[in-house]
């Protein structure tokens, strides 16, 4: 009994002993760069993953900048001359170990000091299509979609798009609104205009089943049917998702995918109600944006847009201001300007009056409200005003691209609406 009590006793101790000297061995804790640069505490032993931006080695010493796709910014790692490695190239793919230091240098606050640099994925300078401090145009880059991404310019715009993304669902989930995945595949037509891609099986078409579902189905061009029978039971509903349009014009305004935003607000008493959301989402999103991503922001300022930083920062101190579409007409027939397309009440406004009309009321958003009747869709309110007939409708324009969004009080009156879709 005594000699077994030893035995239990003597392998406790050795459990404990173990695991006291297991405690004693820190790992390395794995950061992305992001996390690494705007760190505050020093002297820690990390674990950072990611792509080598640029080599310099030295006869003592051995430099690298890695990215990991988490900042525009690369972390600079400094190690000994003897962990150079043939295949730690521009572009290979690395697992640095080393101490987290404050950098001596004022171009930057953090710097490693690595003491085991592994070469995860190698690349041959040669065959790699980007070079060190080289600036590639848009159609270059282009010819290398596996690896655009690597590039200064496409990553900082996927990642303005992801916070974009993120502070628009934000926006919404703060104000009370459901999320609702609308279908892809779809038997509606909402634009109406015809524009649609058509969805059909691989496999032949027989005689017992033309189609798939029955019926033609056609990629989306709105989820805004499916919204309106949800805000039948929801007062506040909204879809984020892929949109498709076969409009026979391939140019940077008619694009046949792209991501777009729509929302239903039932209870709705006035275009107020349309215009302070869309400016609070607006707003939002554009500030949250300005905030996560102030350096992918910048570099677009700097090489794409230089001077727009200023717009922005105008726009977000300024109340949006808000005309009427007549009031809109007047202030380009008044225009010194020459349009391409001439202006007179009723015509529909094009993207060099949109742009005009935002300049005039001072290069900050603008809506624009209460449009002709007839240029309207059918289930748009009528205003019921003579003898210009307009609808509650209202368009908001942005500086540099015209028309951003828009929408309309929905008609509610059944014999109004019955009388419009008899025409």
């Amino acid at each position: 009994m005594f000699q077994s009590a030893a035995k239990t006793l003597s392998v406790s101790r050795w459990i404990l002993l173990n695991v006291r000297h297991y405690c004693k061995k820190k790992t390395a804790s794995t950061l992305r760069v992001s996390e690494a640069l705007s760190a505050t505490e020093f002297g820690e032993h990390v674990k950072v993953r990611g792509w080598v931006r640029s080599v310099r080695p030295q006869k003592a010493n051995l430099f690298l900048h890695v990215n990991d796709g988490s900042s525009l910014q690369s972390l600079q790692v400094f190690a000994d001359a003897q962990l150079n490695d043939s295949l730690l190239t521009f572009g290979s793919a690395v697992e640095v170990t080393g101490v987290l230091k404050k950098s001596p240098h004022h171009k930057q606050s953090v710097e490693l000091e690595a003491d085991k640099i592994h070469v995860v994925g190698k690349c041959n300078p040669l065959d790699f299509p980007f070079k060190i401090k080289e600036r590639h145009g848009l159609e270059y880059i282009r010819q290398f979609p596996h690896l655009r991404c690597r590039t200064n310019a496409f990553s900082s715009l996927l990642r303005i798009r992801s916070e974009a993304t993120a502070a628009i669902h934000s926006y919404f989930k703060e104000n009370g609104f459901v999320h609702i995945h609308t279908p892809i595949i779809t038997s509606n037509d909402c634009e109406g205009a015809g524009e649609l891609f058509q969805v059909e099986p691989s496999w032949p078409k027989t005689e017992e089943q033309e189609n798939f579902f029955s019926v033609p189905a056609f990629l989306t061009v709105s989820g805004q049917l499916h919204l309106e029978v949800m805000s039948g039971a929801f007062s506040r509903v909204y879809t984020f998702g892929p949109t498709f349009r076969a409009e026979n014009s391939q140019s940077r305004r008619h694009l046949a995918e792209f991501y777009m935003v729509e929302a239903e607000l039932s209870f709705t008493q006035s275009i107020e109600d349309l215009t302070q959301v869309m400016e609070d989402m607006f707003r939002s999103a554009t500030e949250h944006v300005l905030a996560h991503c102030a350096e992918d922001v910048d570099l677009f300022h700097k090489h794409v847009t230089p001077g727009h930083r200023g717009t922005l920062d105008s726009m977000m101190k300024k109340k949006f201001p808000m005309i009427t579409y007549s009031e809109a007409i007047d202030i380009l027939n008044h225009s010194t300007q020459k349009f391409v397309f001439p202006t007179n009440w009723g015509c529909d406004l094009q993207t060099e009056h949109e742009k005009y009309l935002v300049k005039h009321c001072g290069n900050i958003p603008v809506f624009v409200t209460d449009y002709p009747y007839d240029l309207k869709p059918f289930y748009a309110r009528d205003n019921q005003d003579r003898p210009r007939h307009t609808a509650a409708a209202v368009d908001l324009l942005v500086p540099g691209v015209g028309e951003l969004c828009g929408g309309s009080l929905r008609e509610e009156r059944l014999d109004l609406l019955s009388a419009r879709l008899e025409k």
